[in-house]
């Protein structure tokens, strides 16, 4: 399976991808990653904070728009070169985020593709927002 060239991408083209965030997610990436911030896993401090209850991991959520990277635009075989990230709002657990990638530039001569990221929640808030530069799969 191959992604799309540079030569198959256009600018505004987009894909998204779609997820409930639960409660086994946001363990499951504490375990990984070693973050357990009490924010994250435990209910009666995150009762205190400024949020009222526990918030998603903000790199969990952001980690989506890998997946459409990875899977759909440009899709396998891309290399992630860099990201920049903006968390606006935060996420819940039980939260529906949509992870949408958009092309913005083409570099051809580089094989480099610049592409506007953002995430929403069920709300359609904007959640997170930055910019990704890739190697579009040869």
């Amino acid at each position: 399976m191959k992604g799309l060239t540079i030569d198959m991408l256009s600018v505004n083209q987009s894909e998204t991808f779609r997820k409930t965030i639960s409660e086994s997610d946001v363990y499951l990436f504490a375990g990984i990653t070693g973050d357990t911030n009490p924010a994250h896993i435990d209910e009666i401090y995150a009762n205190s904070t400024k949020f009222g209850k526990r918030i998603v991991h903000g790199l969990l959520v952001s980690s989506f728009i890998s997946t459409v990277l990875g899977t759909k635009l440009p899709g396998p075989g891309t290399i992630y070169i860099s990201q920049s990230l903006n968390f606006k709002a935060p996420v819940y657990i039980g939260d529906t985020i949509e992870a949408k990638v958009t092309v913005k530039e083409i570099i051809k001569e580089k094989n480099r593709v610049i592409l506007l990221t953002e995430i929403y929640n069920q709300n359609n808030a904007l959640v997170v927002t930055g910019e990704a530069m890739v190697l579009a799969p040869k």
